[in-house]
């Protein structure tokens, strides 16, 4: 398939609906007027980079600018979600083209309007406090395929420290030592199959536990110390 394929669609859903098309105007891929309205529309075969750029180019001739791919099964659901919104976000619209379809090939998703931005309270919280939680910065920004040492997992490791030194013990008994507030919820649910219950409300770190913590010798010491100087301070 061609850009130019996606052309004579476009251009005959708009003279139906009594716009003056034409081709190739100052570089717009399409041009459609009627009285003083003018829409442009930029052709491409994947909505990428430079569709925008173009698109968001021709938005200083006219707030009408649309831009037009070609249908496709292909797109995985989030990828196509984040297409969406990039388009709404740069107030572009979206028509869909699809040439195998001889009675409505052209499917006008929706119209350029001036978008709305929303902020999401709790993502900005939820963030804040992962970061408020997190007591050294163990993760490096652009990893791919890496596991992120979250705040929930530093807790685990903080609990699993303190079981390696004072032996099998209660979630209040962890917590006085200063340990998370989600110390009982930790052990209980057992994410990471650190943790064993010997006893009601007693739990003790598994050999497996013991193992993990091998892979964490930053964060280990950082407790151990932590929990030798708690002990001295409160003797």
């Amino acid at each position: 398939m061609k850009e130019s394929d996606l052309f004579e669609p476009v251009k005959n859903y708009l003279e139906t609906s009594g716009y003056k098309v034409r081709a190739e105007v100052r570089n717009c891929d399409i041009t459609a007027t009627k009285g003083d309205e003018l829409i442009i529309v930029e052709l491409k075969l994947s909505a990428n980079l430079q569709l925008f750029i173009q698109a968001t180019d021709r938005q200083y001739i006219t707030d009408s600018v649309y831009v037009a791919i070609p249908k496709s099964t292909k797109r995985s659901k989030k990828h196509w979600k984040g297409i969406l919104h990039i388009l709404r976000r740069l107030e572009l619209g979206l028509i869909i083209v699809d040439i195998d379809n001889p009675v409505n090939p052209v499917e006008i998703v929706f119209h350029p309007i001036e978008f709305q931005r929303r902020k999401f309270k709790h993502r900005k919280r939820a963030i804040i406090k992962e970061v408020e939680n997190r007591s050294q910065n163990l993760n490096v920004g652009g990893s791919n395929k890496k596991k992120i040492i979250t705040a929930y997992k530093e807790n685990a490791i903080q609990i699993a420290v303190y079981l390696s030194i004072i032996g099998a013990t209660s979630a209040k008994n962890l917590r006085e030592y200063d340990s998370s507030k989600k110390t009982l919820s930790i052990l209980y649910s057992n994410f990471y199959g650190w943790f064993q219950r010997i006893d009601r409300g007693v739990y003790d770190i598994t050999a497996n536990g013991k193992k993990e913590l091998r892979k964490f010798p930053g964060l280990v010491k950082k407790y151990e110390n932590y929990l030798s100087d708690f002990r001295k301070n409160n003797e």
